[in-house]
């Protein structure tokens, strides 16, 4: 997307890029299609803005945190499909990786709990199943990345002087980084079994890392900015003061709190994580986040799988024409629970229904069940940080679902504020490229562009809140312990001249590819659906 210094929407482009599932519970994307797609979005949001690459001050980069792939040195090329962050293949070896310490084995040090979420344990089943791939490592010939370490690399040339860096809050993903010193964690790297040497540079958030490669799209422009996409989401909604809260409802759900310069250790389920860093010289700002593994992806299912809708708005008209849920819940554990309850033997029910519930009520707990498990980490991060929330600031394609919204600020008792710029990701990217650069002077005025464009506040009483809330916990309680013993981890129940016009950020999701620029213009690639995998 390419945005102008006031932080409006100037141009944007998308492209899809295939989802790939080569067995239950495996998700995969092909890495040079994800590169072959971000050129194209990035020369398409540029043609409808009418703009040149040297008419853009900075480009800044976000994307899908955690998925993993290596590539060869030499060549360029991957090894293997990029194993994405849902992938559940490394289930054993983050059991293996427990080594009897448990699932905090490495807490203290990441701020995360060993999970198949994470990017060390796809990186060691890639060791362990890739043939030559062990044996390049050691020879300094295969290079470990995210996906922002992947396009960083091919922007700034690939084998022809392309840089091998990430930022620090992808980092924080891995499970190799220290939280305190804000590097690869040595001890940490002889735990896992892998080697220094294929890891990139760790950088802050907003710096010049280089410069786009002669002959590209981006030929001489800045790559100055690098957030994963909840922490750039976070950035592009102001969230710049400890206690602010964002909640991001796309295909999961991802509530991201900043807790300030030191990290927050969590004793509810949370993670612990980089927020942002801005420059070399400048202090860490740490978060508590909550990932929700199923939020939009739910309203998929009930399309694609049930086929009670035909498309995502007819899942809130059909909501909408009962008064309230019938007595029924939805508990969307797909593939387990993941914050705060971190239980991986839960498995999806529908509790309550009688022969009076129709797929207008399977509706309506489909879509209150997002709001259900916001509550969930909205109340974990509240004990966790003494903080009472004044209100929490929403994006991501479900904020248009005016029901889901109104039942989130019932459930939560807070106020929910949706801005006027929706894409919050690629804005933020945005922010962090244009600040080093001098776009924007500091964090203030970036604040000062943050408007509203609606609020929904609780028209709920507290003894109905309440009897909602007792109905969903009851109903978790019936999908916990369907896959074996429960495992749950917690105990919650202006201008700038013609050169300084424009930034660029380029945002990568899951399924889909969406381009465009700030400042002028930035590019992004987002997920905007995905297939659903049931196990």
């Amino acid at each position: 997307m390419i945005f102008d210094r006031s932080g409006s929407v100037v141009s944007s482009d998308q492209r899809e890029h295939e989802q790939h599932y080569p067995g239950q519970g495996l998700v995969e994307h092909d890495a040079t299609e994800i590169w072959q797609r971000t050129q194209e979005c990035v020369a398409g949001a540029l043609k409808k803005a009418k703009l040149k690459a040297e008419q853009l001050s900075a480009v800044g980069v976000t994307n899908q945190r955690e998925t993993t792939l290596v590539w060869r040195k030499s060549t360029g090329e991957p090894y293997h499909n990029a194993i994405v962050w849902n992938d559940v293949r490394t289930a054993d070896i983050a059991k293996e990786l427990e080594g009897g310490k448990g699932p905090d084995r490495f807490r203290s040090k990441t701020g995360l709990p060993l999970a198949t979420y994470f990017s060390a344990t796809k990186l060691l089943w890639l060791i362990r199943n890739v043939p030559g791939l062990e044996e390049d490592l050691k020879k300094g010939e295969a290079l470990f990345g995210t996906i922002d370490t992947w396009l960083l690399y091919n922007l700034t040339g690939g084998t022809n002087g392309g840089i091998h860096v990430t930022s620090v809050c992808n980092a924080s993903r891995t499970l190799m980084m220290n939280l305190k010193t804000l590097q690869w964690d040595e001890t940490l790297l002889k735990s896992l079994g892998i080697p220094k040497a294929c890891l990139p540079e760790i950088k802050s958030n907003s710096e010049v890392y280089g410069h786009g490669a002669k002959g590209g799209y981006l030929e001489g422009v800045p790559i100055a900015g690098i957030l994963g996409d909840q922490q750039a989401a976070m950035f592009g909604q102001a969230c710049f003061s400890p206690g602010e809260v964002k909640s991001t409802y796309g295909t999961g759900n991802f509530i991201m709190m900043n807790t300030g310069t030191e990290p927050k250790p969590s004793k509810n389920g949370l993670l612990t994580t980089v927020g942002y860093k801005l420059g070399e010289k400048e202090e860490c700002v740490y978060a508590l986040e909550g990932a929700v593994a199923t939020c939009g992806s739910a309203v998929q299912w009930l399309r694609d799988q049930l086929k009670i809708i035909m498309d995502a708005p007819q899942s809130q008209i059909l909501a909408e024409s009962v008064p309230d849920n019938g007595g029924m819940y939805f508990v969307p554990a797909f593939s387990g629970l993941f914050a705060p309850r971190w239980d991986s033997s839960a498995r999806g029910v529908f509790c309550g229904l009688t022969a009076y519930n129709s797929k207008a009520h399977f509706c309506r707990a489909t879509l209150e069940a997002v709001a259900y498990q916001a509550r969930e980490v909205i109340d974990a991060m509240g004990q966790d940080s003494g903080v009472t929330l004044s209100r929490i600031k929403v994006d991501g394609g479900m904020t248009a679902n005016d029901l889901v919204m109104q039942f989130q600020a019932d459930i939560i008792d807070t106020p929910v504020t949706r801005p006027v710029v929706p894409e919050t990701t690629a804005l933020g990217a945005a922010y962090a490229a244009g600040l080093a650069v001098g776009v924007w002077k500091d964090l203030e005025e970036i604040r000062a562009q943050w408007k509203m464009d609606k609020q929904w506040t609780s028209k709920m009483g507290n003894k109905e809140r309440e009897k909602y809330w007792n109905g969903w916990n009851k109903a978790v309680s019936k999908s916990v312990g369907w896959e074996g013993p429960s495992t749950s981890h917690s105990s919650s129940s202006g201008g700038l001249g013609t050169l300084g016009w424009f930034a660029a950020t380029v945002v990568v999701g899951a399924a889909a590819a969406t381009a465009g620029w700030m400042m002028g213009k930035g590019k992004r690639i987002k997920i905007l659906g995905g297939k659903i995998t049931i196990e």
